[in-house]
Parts: structure tokens; sequence; C-alpha cells
């Protein structure tokens, strides 16, 4: 998850609410990745662990190593069984102890900034011929993730300027311009229609972003200064995102995927 020293550690059961719908990105990036050379496996955010039993199924000889930064959700990875060992780490400082042949980083790096300097990082710790395999969200300009920003900015503009945002995920043709002298690269998009089902007390779609876009609002807001945010953003959702006939929303998300083979 890549959590920022300083917040709240991440709640799983909050996260793991729309777990397949969170994890079927990560299994399409995973059903991109060909052959690997010889050598471990790192599940780089590895999260609760929803992605460890894909890996382990798909390459059973490999040690499958998990990395995060919130030990509650490393509790949990290590409770799934696939993987050889959990290690708590922040993915700034974190280098492996060998050079993998597969870093699979699923929705994490968007926590993390200068991804040109990440991303040569990550790749020149792979083996010779090893793999890279990112997928990030891509939901910035989205109204789901829009209000958040606007709403904050005219609530709050003391601790949330609007001036000076720069989105965590740059455009897909800056990836392919990033990875070209690192290897060979596969960079795609792919836009997600979402149907969630109603929840108890709150539009789904807040629901969704609760555990992760919502988070590093919230977690600068008093208990009233939250509850005021909350009731603003509930409205806008509303009329964003409609329920339909039968009571559930369509909830389109975008996302970023690439695959690069270091040379």
């Amino acid at each position: 998850m890549g959590r920022t020293p300083g917040r709240q550690d991440w709640n799983p059961e909050a996260y793991g609410r729309f777990a397949d719908l969170r994890l079927q990105p990560a299994l399409d990036l995973l059903a991109r990745v060909s052959e690997l050379p010889h050598g471990r496996i790192i599940d780089l955010g590895c999260g609760a662990g929803a992605a460890g039993p894909a890996l382990a199924t798909r390459w059973p000889e490999r040690k499958l190593i998990g990395v995060d930064a919130s030990p509650a959700m490393l509790e949990q990875a290590a409770a799934t069984g696939a993987y050889r060992r959990c290690d708590l780490a922040d993915i700034r400082d974190w280098t492996p102890t060998k050079p993998p042949a597969l870093i699979f980083a699923n929705a994490v790096l968007q926590w993390l900034p200068d991804h040109p300097a990440l991303i040569a990082r990550l790749a020149g710790a792979l083996v010779p011929g090893g793999k890279l395999a990112v997928q990030m969200p891509m939901q910035w300009g989205a109204p789901s993730h829009r209000f958040l920003r606007d709403f904050a900015a005219e609530m709050f503009p003391d601790r949330f300027p609007a001036e000076g945002w720069k989105s965590p995920v740059a455009p897909a043709t800056d990836y392919a311009r990033i990875l070209a002298p690192l290897g060979s690269a596969a960079v795609w998009t792919s836009e997600y229609v979402q149907r969630l089902a109603p929840t108890e007390g709150a539009h789904p779609v807040r629901r969704f972003t609760e555990s992760t876009a919502l988070r590093p609002f919230a977690e600068k807001l008093s208990e009233s200064e939250l509850a005021a945010f909350l009731a603003r953003y509930e409205t806008a959702l509303a009329a964003a995102y409609p329920a339909e006939a039968d009571g559930t929303v369509l909830f389109p998300f975008r996302r970023l995927f690439f695959v690069l083979e270091v040379s």
C-alpha cells in the first residue's frame, strides 16, 4: 500500500469491501506477464495479499515475498499462506536483498512521488531480463476524485490549497517515454465500468473511495469538519453517479498498466 509514515494504518476490512473489483485489474496485469528468468517474485505494496494466491499459483516453485508499509495489511497477507515471507517496509526506502525476477506493483506506486526516478530504481533492482509490472488508478479527473480536491480546497483552504496540485499518475505516453531507455515495455489503459451494490449509510462510490482516495482528506479533518465534508460529497456523488432502477450504481474507473522487461 505504500503508507506514508505518520498516517493512520490502513483498514483491511474497509479496503476489502470491494475486493473482487480491486482484484480484477491485478489479474489483468498478471495475465500480461510472460515467462520470467530465474529469481524470486516481489509483491510490492501487497496490502492484504489479494494478489498473492494468483501469483503463487502462476509460479508455485518461486519464492514469493510480500512487501508493505502497513502492519495490519501485512498480517492479513501472511494469513493467506501465499507468501514465503512478508516484509514491513516503505517502498521509498526499500531495496531487495537479492535481485528479483519480477516486481509486481499493483495499485501502489500512485502514492509515491517522482515516478521517473522510482521506476528507474525498481527496474535497476531486477535480474537481467526481469520484469516490472505496474497498475495504477487514473481516476483523478473523475467526479469521484475531483470532488474531494475541489470541496476540500473550498471548505478548508488552509489545509488543502488548490494551487500546485498535480496528478500523481501521468498520461500513458509519459510512462512510455520513461520506460523506453530501460528495456522493452507495453503500456496501456483500461476503463472498468463497475456496478456497485447499494451500501448502508453512504453512497456506494463514497464507500469505494473512503479506504483510499478519501483517506488523505479525512485524516486532516475534525469529526465535525468531516461530517460537513462528507455531506457535501454525498450530495455531489448522488448527482454524478445516480442509482439505476435496481439500486446499483455504475462507476467507471480508469486504470493505467505497464509491463517492462529490463535490458
